[in-house]
Parts: C-alpha cells; structure tokens; sequence
C-alpha cells in the first residue's frame, strides 16, 4: 500500500503502549482492532497509577495530613483537565463517575426525582434513538416505567443514519428530555447533533449526549454541541477503567436532586433532614475513584500532547483504507455507512452466512483482537435482521498493516468454513 496522508507516527506511538508488544497462540503479534469497547494504556498513565499509590494514597477532601492534601490536588487537578479538554465553562461543571453507564443513569434519576420545570412524568416524553447503546436504553425504560412517561426513538434508515423525517412529530412540546449518541458504537455513525439540539431547543427539552465513541477519537467542546449533559468513559480513551464524566451545565445541577447519598455530598446532616454540597461534590456520594481520576489526568495530557484533531485525521484516514479494502472481501457486508464521510472509527459487518462468533474465533487464532456479538446495541440487530456483528475499531496506534491483517485474516476464515 502506498503511504497515506494524516497518519500519526504510530511507530513511536506503539512504543509507549506496552500490551502492543505482546504475543499471543504461539508467537502470533497481537493485532489490536477492539478500541471502541476498551482502549490499551500508555506507559504515562501506567506510571501516574503506580505514582499515585507509591507516594499519595489517601482520602480525598477529608484530612489535613500532606497525604491528604496531595491526593486531593491530584483528584481536583484531574477535573480542571477534564474541564478544559471538553471546553467546559466551569470546572464545577464536571462531575466523576465509575463510567458512562453510571453517568446516564444519574442523569435520568435526577429528572425522576426533579421539581418542575425538569420533572418527568406520566404527561411527558423521552426520546431517544434506535442505535443507542443499551447504557443510553435502559435507565430511559427504567425511568419511563417509574414515571409513566412515553418513551419514543427515532428509527435507522437502511445505510445506518436517523431517520429525522419526522423530527417535529417526534420532538414536541411534551418531550422533556432527547438523549441521543454522538458517535454509535455498532454502526460508527457519526450524528447530526446540530439538527436534533435545535428542534430539542425549540420545545424547551433537554438534551444529553453520550459521547463514549466521541471523547476519545475527535474534539469535544461542550460549549459547541450546545447540550445540557453531556457523558463519556474513560477506558475508551487510554485512561483506566472505573472512571467515568457527566458534564452538565451549572444551573441545571444546581437545581437537581442528587443521585445517590452518603458522605462528600453533604453540607449538613441531622436525624431529621439533610442539606447538600454544591456540584459537583453533590453529585460524588462516597469515596470517589480518586485513582482513576489521576489516571484519567494522565491520558488527557498524553492526547492534548498528541493533538485530538491529528488523532481524528489519523483515524479518518484508516477507516477510508479499511472500507475500500473490506469491500474487496466476498460476502461481506458492512452495517452502516459504507463511506469514511461522516462515521468514526468502528465498522460492524457480517461475512456472508457465517456467524460472527465464528469469525472472531478464527481471527483471535491469527492473532487479531476483534469484537463479536450485539456491541450492547441489539436494537441495531434487529433493525438489519442480523443476529450479530464482527467489528473492527481502531485508535491512534492502529496501522494501515493492522487493517491488512484483518483483510488476510477474512480470506483466511473464508477458507476455513469453505
């Protein structure tokens, strides 16, 4: 293949992620293609963990020992990180969490439990769409179960878009909330937020973004997307696991009701009532995952150094290779759109009538780390009349030879189910 334009140095990049370096089936190099359900950890956040419990472990907020007042530094200074990479107005805007999941479910318990004009119940609607992940589903149901509200969703066309045909009929004077993913982790689809905020805004709804696939691949200025929460994960994005963002514009988190309630959240208890910390500590019940948070610091400063728009040039420029050369495979078909314009980094596809568990097994022999399966979307599944996908996704350290592999890999389980 001949050199593309936009890639990153990934030969140096490579050299900070030790995982990558691994073998695996007797000698096979790891082929590392399943970043959209996990991304691997540089060295730098490696060391931040290891740093942080070497030298600072303590509880946060509370003490007055130098371990106290450290850790506490670390914890804080993670969240003007966070701030400042999705361009938020204030750092008491970002709230941590243990993941996207926790953060959408928060959101959605708050609006159970608010006063109007936030309330939602059994005169008011929900809506999402068809190609959420379940995590952007299922605290909706629960709440529209709870509440009485209806729950409505906009459908998928036949080349993985929203179908917003009907965006007035959907989007009306009683919808409350529309919580909708910015980038879909199944169909790679990347969406039009503009569009759906507007209409949203006309009608006085609020809206929330899953931005899990987005955080991580390309910039997020929550200021832009002109939402009113907006969350992500951290493991997707070379931070570790067990750390989660809700960012929600200050006036609406000071006038929701908390999530979850113990110590850190609180400003006064007695045995009859008790009042709450300002945000975002009213929304942090609870040690917080203060490790995890200075991990989260540490992959922040490693892609700010990188640059988030080269990161976004680099895997713009691997998923237009990768889409040529998958539709050079037989039988396979791509779920979603079968261009690079307007998609992320994840291409689902099927490979004729051989099942996606099959194709992962084979590929995992070669080496190739692949994902198989609903990708927590079954909706999606259902939608194509499929009973799973086989998806690769790639990241900053992903190659053009990776993509190669797979393509080989592909021939290889052809020839292997005859």
């Amino acid at each position: 293949m001949t050199q593309m334009p936009g890639l990153l140095d990934t030969e140096a990049i490579r050299k900070d992620f030790p995982i990558l370096d691994r073998q695996v089936h007797d000698g096979r190099k790891l082929v590392y293609l399943d970043n959209a359900a996990t991304s691997q950890k540089p060295r730098q956040v490696l060391d931040a963990l290891s740093e942080y419990y070497e030298r600072y472990n303590a509880n946060v907020h509370r003490g007055v020992h130098v371990l106290a007042e450290e850790a506490t530094a670390l914890y804080e200074g993670a969240r003007d990180k966070v701030a400042a990479f999705v361009n938020a107005p204030s750092r008491d805007e970002v709230i941590f969490t243990k993941n996207a999941s926790e953060s959408l479910n928060l959101v959605a318990n708050m609006l159970g439990w608010a006063d109007e004009p936030y309330r939602v119940d059994h005169e008011t609607e929900i809506v999402i769409t068809e190609m959420e992940h379940h995590s952007n589903i299922v605290p909706w149901q629960l709440l529209a179960q709870r509440t009485g509200a209806k729950l409505k969703w906009f459908g998928l066309t036949d080349d993985g878009r929203l179908d917003l045909s009907n965006i007035e009929e959907v989007i009306n004077e009683k919808t409350k909330i529309v919580s909708f993913v910015l980038v879909s982790n199944i169909l790679g689809t990347v969406n039009p937020v503009e569009a759906i905020v507007r209409r949203a805004q006309e009608v006085g709804a609020l809206v929330c973004i899953d931005a899990s696939q987005a955080a991580p691949h390309m910039p997020l200025d929550v200021q832009a997307l002109q939402a009113d929460f907006v969350a992500f994960t951290g493991h997707k994005m070379c931070g570790p696991t067990g750390i989660g963002v809700l960012w929600g514009r200050q006036e609406l988190l000071e006038d929701l009701p908390p999530f979850l309630g113990g110590g850190e959240m609180i400003e006064t208890v007695s045995m009859h009532s008790s009042t709450y910390a300002p945000a975002p500590h009213k929304f942090e019940a609870g040690t917080p995952p203060i490790a995890q948070a200075v991990g989260l610091g540490a992959a922040i400063d490693y892609l700010d150094a990188i640059g988030m728009d080269k990161i976004l040039a680099h895997e713009h420029a691997l998923t237009e290779y990768a889409v040529r050369r998958l539709a050079d495979v037989p039988d396979l078909r791509i779920i979603g759109p079968t261009t690079a314009e307007d998609r992320g980094a994840a291409i689902s596809f099927t490979l004729g009538d051989i099942h996606p568990h099959d194709v992962g097994q084979v590929l995992d022999e070669e080496g190739i780390a692949v994902r198989v399966g609903h990708h927590c979307a079954r909706p999606v599944c259902l939608r194509y009349g499929i009973p799973a996908t086989t998806r690769a996704s790639f990241y900053l350290y992903s190659t053009p030879a990776e993509i190669d592999a797979l393509v080989d890999g592909l021939e290889h389980v052809r020839n292997f189910f005859g």
